[in-house]
């Protein structure tokens, strides 16, 4: 059941001003408008605050003030949208294997299967510097080419893995099963995410947003800026590098000053934990 969606304010926020009916053309605008305009970022559990994931606290966050979250909260709010424009929608998870294909991952990530008259999809905001940006067909294992990356969805006895397409070959995403998750599941993932002092988004700053046909993705100090023609890394040296790519290039709205911030950034990025 949704409640306490400002559907109005939400697509002001993501600049859409067209028609809001359950069609596969609406979900196409809305999951490449919303990468774009919310950002990914994992500011709150890199400074130890912390990250509530019902409705309320998501749109206030999200929308209202203007900051930018990770799956649990961008796929949440992309849910309840879908749901209060009338789509047939549903909440997955997913094991992240992103660069690490043998890892025994826990089911953190959280997605969005969509299903319409042509056939399922699913929807994903909130995937980060990988993140799709439009909608991927569940029942077709071809490579799907979107605005920022060529994708494609494998089956296997049951388990469903997402693919990302590199120079060098095919890179596994993460792995889910089709059983819608409950909010509960939600909940502890997104505790363990937000809180355990090894996890990724604990130890880094992470943050990427989509601006026009470039991925802007940033690690620690690391920011690498994939575009049509290939990728420029670049080393941020000071508070103000920081401030002008989280503020003026991501359009994020910190919650605490960017020297504190610059001052918590690690020498080396962490790994994925578990």
């Amino acid at each position: 059941m949704v409640t306490g969606i400002d559907l109005q304010s939400y697509f002001e926020r993501i600049g859409y001003t067209g028609p809001s009916q359950p069609t596969l053309a609406v979900l196409t605008a809305l999951h490449a408008k919303h990468p774009a305009q919310i950002p990914f970022e994992g500011l709150d559990p890199f400074l130890g605050r912390p990250v509530s994931i019902d409705i309320q606290s998501i749109q206030s966050k999200l929308v209202q003030q203007r900051r930018g979250g990770y799956c649990h909260e961008q796929n949440a709010l992309f849910l309840n949208v879908l749901q209060a424009i009338g789509f047939h929608a549903e909440p997955l998870a997913a094991r992240v294997v992103w660069m690490s294909p043998g890892r025994s991952a826990p089911p953190t990530h959280r997605l969005t299967l969509v299903h319409l008259p042509q056939g399922d999809y699913l929807a994903d905001v909130g995937f980060g510097g990988q993140t799709y940006t439009s909608p991927l067909r569940l029942d077709d294992d071809a490579p799907q080419t979107t605005p920022h990356g060529v994708y494609r969805v494998v089956r296997h006895d049951g388990v469903v893995e997402t693919q990302m397409r590199l120079a060098d070959g095919w890179e596994g995403m993460y792995r889910l099963t089709l059983t819608p998750a409950a909010q509960g599941d939600f909940e502890m993932a997104n505790w363990f995410t937000a809180t355990h002092p090894k996890t990724r988004f604990v130890r880094n700053l992470v943050a990427a947003r989509i601006v026009g046909a470039f991925r802007l993705n940033l690690l620690n100090a690391s920011l690498s800026i994939h575009g049509p023609d290939g990728t420029e890394h670049r080393t941020l040296t000071s508070p103000e590098d920081l401030r002008d790519v989280l503020v003026n290039r991501m359009g994020i709205q910190l919650p605490i000053g960017v020297e504190d911030i610059w001052q918590r950034l690690p020498a080396e990025a962490a790994p994925l934990w578990p």
